[in-house]
């Protein structure tokens, strides 16, 4: 269906309008559509009339089943040719199915028809209105809505930014706590590690020349020991910066700088007319008696950190700690040393036999032990030898060995076998010192008699070479270590002696190792001695007693000392022994 209207006056425009109207709502067209379309409409035919001349208005309904289509399309009537205007066209939807079947009362003739348009027209202009008002209400309060969610937005960026800041403050805090464990750990492990290499050392002077490597130059630039005596000559007269002399008289550390240090427990001083340009730490070296000197530090840097100078004031008591046993320990060694020496005595020479001692200190620790070893002649003519081991090292151990020696000379003036000697220092020695104990072996030789009389308290046994290389262990059975709080009596035990024989006495250190135990040094001590001939021995018994010692010492580190006592019988014994009717008392 198609509906043609020509248009020339307002009149021919308005009623085109209305019978527009009237067929969109005769085809079911919605109000809002509707409106659209004659709203649309009256503002071209506005434009149409003022240009002036005639216009056509098509109105075409199409409707299907599946669509329904209202096409409105406005031409001009003059215009002809290439300069014909471009048609104006607008299309609504309709209704589905709808099919007007009276559409001649749709024209607007007559005046009622006419007003009743005005009046749908009014009615169309309400809804549209009122639509237009449900949007604005729709409008305003979805901006609401949006201001509200802006709000919630712009507080939720703030908790965001809240909690940003606080969670890097957190990481920051967490960064800082884990620099801080970590200096804390460096320190401690360079403080222990430290210590460590300074104990290690029992010479202080090496100790000071170790303060200074462990120092230099990650916490201090230079290390410079003032030690208040046994300086060298040369720096006995060397100027000290006044800080170091506060903190020797004072015994506090003290700082001297042109700036406050806020170093914990230490004194700010000026700066040091030696050195103005440079600061410097001053720390005592205390001991339980009196400081020992001052530790002179320059920073590495511009100056310390507050952790590492309480780090530098506690490994120098530590060092003062080791430099002052150190002093003690070399004190106690010299007098030790002098004492042990001292009671070394020479071998008495004895025609037809040969003796040979050595004494070598243990490689590292208190070099300083209780082996001995000695050889006396008794009233009788008789020679005693003895060798023996106090427990223990240092001064303790080489006093107690002296006064087991004299004692041993005391009681052989009054006579008396190897095991009655052996027993009467036992009860000595556990009277003397209870808490003391000592080994030893004592074998007696006679000049007219070749009996070998011996007796051992807990020492390692004898090794008797004979003449023919043949080694042999004298283990009978020994008693029990001297000073034990133990009623003992040691037994003697003889020998038969052929000239050429010789008798090797010997403490633990020259047999004893700590992952072998005993037992296989022995085997490899007479394995040794079975490998000299006697003409060797007679000839050269030192020499003899050097190469024994070589292969059982091959290693170099020693945890004892090593004491050894060779009584070679020569093999011209009875004839060397005749020109003296007296024999060994000569």
């Amino acid at each position: 269906m198609t509906r043609t209207w020509h248009i020339t006056t307002v009149t021919d425009a308005a009623r085109a309008r209305i019978d527009t109207a009237r067929l969109a709502a005769a085809y079911g067209v919605p109000g809002m559509e509707r409106t659209r379309l004659t709203a649309a409409l009256s503002a071209h035919l506005r434009q149409c009339l003022t240009k002036g001349g005639t216009w056509r208005l098509d109105l075409a309904a199409a409707t299907t089943p599946q669509d329904g289509r209202l096409r409105a399309e406005v031409t001009s009537c003059d215009d002809t040719g290439t300069e014909a205007r471009t048609p104006w066209h607008m299309t609504v939807a309709c209704a589905e199915g709808v099919e007007p079947t009276d559409l001649a009362g749709l024209v607007a003739d007559d005046p009622e028809t006419l007003a009743g348009a005005l009046l749908g027209a009014d009615e169309d202009t309400a809804l549209v209105l009122r639509k237009l008002g449900e949007q604005e209400d729709l409008v305003a309060f979805h901006r609401e809505e949006l201001h509200q969610t802006n709000q919630g937005v712009l507080a939720l960026h703030a908790e965001l930014d809240a909690a940003g800041r606080t969670q890097r403050d957190l990481f920051a805090a967490e960064r800082t706590a884990r620099t801080e464990a970590e200096n804390a750990r460096r320190r401690l492990t360079f403080l222990a590690d430290a210590s460590a290499v300074l104990t290690a050392s029992l010479n202080h002077d090496e100790i000071v020349r170790r303060l200074q490597s462990l120092l230099v130059p990650e916490y201090a630039r230079s290390v410079d020991v003032w030690l208040f005596d046994g300086e060298d000559d040369e720096r006995v007269h060397t100027p000290r910066p006044a800080a170091a002399v506060v903190a020797a008289r004072s015994g506090r550390p003290q700082y001297a700088a042109d700036h406050p240090g806020g170093l914990s427990g230490v004194d700010d001083q000026p700066p040091s007319a030696l050195h103005p340009a440079v600061p410097l730490l001053c720390i005592p070296l205390p001991t339980r008696r009196s400081p020992l000197g001052v530790l002179i530090l320059s920073p590495p840097g511009e100056r310390w950190d507050a952790d590492d100078a309480v780090m530098l004031i506690e490994l120098t008591r530590r060092a003062s700690t080791a430099m002052d046993n150190a002093r003690r320990y070399e004190h106690n060694r010299d007098i030790a040393e002098t004492l042990q020496r001292a009671l070394l005595t020479d071998l008495p020479p004895t025609p037809g036999l040969r003796l040979a001692a050595r004494y070598l200190p243990a490689t590292h620790g208190l070099n300083i032990g209780g082996d001995w070893y000695d050889a006396f002649r008794q009233p009788d003519g008789s020679l005693i030898t003895v060798i023996g081991d106090v427990t223990g090292h240092g001064l303790h151990a080489a006093v107690m060995m002296s006064q087991l020696r004299t004692a041993l000379r005391a009681y052989a003036v009054d006579g008396g076998s190897p095991g009655q000697l052996l027993t009467r220092l036992h009860i000595f020695l556990h009277h003397l010192q209870p808490d003391l104990y000592a080994t030893a072996v004592i074998a007696r030789f006679h000049p007219e008699d070749p009996t070998l009389t011996w007796a051992a308290a807990g020492h390692p046994p004898p090794v008797l070479r004979t003449p023919d290389g043949q080694v042999h262990t004298l283990d009978a059975k020994p008693g029990a270590m001297l000073g034990i709080p133990l009623k003992q009596e040691i037994h003697d035990h003889t020998v038969t002696l052929t000239p050429g024989s010789t008798l090797a006495l010997y403490t633990d250190g020259l047999v004893e190792r700590r992952a072998q135990g005993i037992d296989p040094g022995i085997e490899r001590l007479a394995t040794a001695l079975g490998t000299f001939r006697s003409a060797d021995l007679d000839g050269d018994l030192d020499g003899s007693a050097d190469s024994l010692l070589h292969p059982l010492l091959s290693d170099s580190e020693r945890d004892d000392d090593v004491c050894l006592l060779l009584c070679h019988l020569h093999s011209r014994a009875a004839e060397m022994a005749r020109p003296s009717p007296t024999g060994l008392s000569s």
